[in-house]
């Protein structure tokens, strides 16, 4: 199972900003549930309100109302670096010489640690082990007094992946990293607010936009900072020779909803059309196609249509497990894919299935839902999968494990990755098979996890190395 990362949300020139975030976060939720946060702004100071867990167990009537403000920022959080503590939930935010600044951050950042040091050594104190408070602090030491400048300056200097929003009392700015690693998408409520703007929003997913009655406008681009504020709004390139577009292509495969449009892709199209590949490259004799739900659903019915093998729902999601249980100490197997997945025994028993699912990256899950399933009897299980094999960590905002972990690192052929699993058979639809022609250009996207070619230079350190050397860091 892929660990999602983060999703931020922004609004800017409303009366209930920080309640509009509220409601947006909640269709981010399935990109981080460790902790959340919002900060609003009403022209005079910020209002902060950050803690664990989803966004429906954190707020409350009692805290959004605290959040005034016309401008707010959100963010869900799963940590890709740096530990899942209240200190490095975001938005982060600080009070500078140039006033009080927010951020909120999706990506990671390769060259955290090296500029961290750097900052360190003069004298620069942290409060978080979060790559992102890293950007907070360029912002603070630029050589210029107002926002828009400071941060186009500190983001100048990052390498790696990141989205952000970035908000002081009266401006807010969403950017893109060079090469657009993480989506953010920029939308309008109608409503004018002055004669001069509108209601502007900024989500990760535009998805989002509909819960608060926002129309889509366009991806902010590859290296494109947005500005609004009280001048209306701008934009800005943030380095003046931009690198080649390398998106994640895993944004599509895995993290967005089916219902997002992502680097201007229709992710339901996309992951139909993966599924019909999949079908036309790993064909097979079976009774039924079963996704993994909810994330091999819209593949399944590629694979089911291209195939013409009917798709059933054999295995049946419950959607109120929740972040944490009691688990049983003994006598119970593979406790936590149990309280999620349920096989229903008269699609699955005596049956031939294939079993669609995004992605394999360590194998445990696959193997523990196969195990689930097998408890049916059926004929036979054959495992298609609608990603290639994932062999190369990931540095760029996903918590793809160490090379050694990853399991089509460890058994070279798919007769041993199906043997691990417990399948009859394996199927990963090929590198060339993730780009459908005349959908996705081939060349915009990064896919380091499946070749191991990184777009940029890789200076940073594992998760674990870099709580390591922050603690380390503080005892000195």
């Amino acid at each position: 199972m892929i660990r999602e990362e983060c999703g931020i949300f922004g609004m800017y020139g409303h009366q209930e900003a920080a309640r509009y975030v509220y409601l947006g976060l909640h269709f981010l939720q399935h990109r981080g549930q460790e902790s959340c946060g919002i900060i609003s702004s009403d022209h005079i100071s910020l209002y902060k309100q950050i803690g664990l867990g989803k966004v429906s167990e954190f707020f409350d009537e009692a805290k959004l109302n605290y959040l005034r403000g016309t401008q707010a920022i959100g963010h869900v959080r799963y940590s890709t670096t740096g530990s899942p503590t209240l200190v490095n939930t975001q938005p982060l935010s600080a009070m500078t010489q140039k006033g009080p600044i927010a951020l909120a951050h999706n990506g990671n950042l390769t060259n955290a640690m090296e500029i961290r040091k750097r900052l360190m050594e003069e004298g620069q104190a942290f409060s978080t082990t979060s790559d992102s408070e890293v950007i907070l602090h360029l912002i603070a030491r630029a050589p210029y007094d107002d926002l828009v400048m400071s941060t186009r300056w500190a983001l100048a200097q990052l390498e790696g992946a990141f989205a952000v929003l970035v908000m002081n009392r009266d401006t807010l700015v969403a950017a893109r990293d060079p090469h657009g690693f993480r989506p953010l998408a920029m939308g309008t409520i109608g409503e004018v607010i002055t004669s001069e703007a509108e209601t502007y929003v900024f989500s990760s997913e535009d998805t989002a936009f509909g819960i608060v009655g926002a129309t889509r406008r366009r991806e902010i681009l590859p290296n494109e900072m947005v500005v609004v504020g009280p001048e209306g709004m701008r934009t800005l390139s943030i380095v003046e020779s931009p690198p080649p577009t390398r998106q994640c292509v895993f944004e599509l495969i895995y993290f967005a909803k089916p219902s997002s449009r992502v680097f201007e892709t229709s992710v339901y199209q996309y992951r139909y059309e993966i599924g019909k590949q999949l079908a036309r490259e790993f064909p097979v004799e079976a009774d039924y196609v079963v996704p993994v739900p909810d994330s091999g659903i819209v593949a399944a019915i590629g694979y089911s249509e291209e195939s013409g093998i009917p798709m059933s729902l054999g295995l049946i999601r419950s959607h109120y497990v929740g972040r944490t249980f009691i688990e049983p100490t003994q006598g119970i197997r593979d406790f936590g894919v149990r309280m999620k997945f349920m096989p229903v025994p008269e699609v699955i028993q005596n049956k031939r299935i294939v079993l669609i699912d995004d992605s394999i990256v360590r194998g445990t899950t696959s193997r523990k839902i196969v195990q689930v399933i097998k408890e049916m009897k059926p004929k036979e299980i054959h495992f298609r999968v609608a990603s290639p094999p994932v062999k190369y960590p990931c540095f760029y905002g996903i918590d793809f494990s160490r090379p050694e972990e990853l399991l089509a690192n460890k058994l070279k052929t798919l007769e041993e990755i199906a043997h691990y699993i417990g399948v009859d058979s394996v199927g990963y639809v090929s590198v060339d098979g993730l780009f459908p022609s005349g959908l996705v250009d081939e060349q915009h996207f990064c896919r380091a996890c499946f070749d191991g070619h990184y777009p940029t230079k890789i200076t940073t350190v594992s998760k674990e190395s870099f709580d390591h050397e922050i603690k380390q860091a503080s005892l000195r």
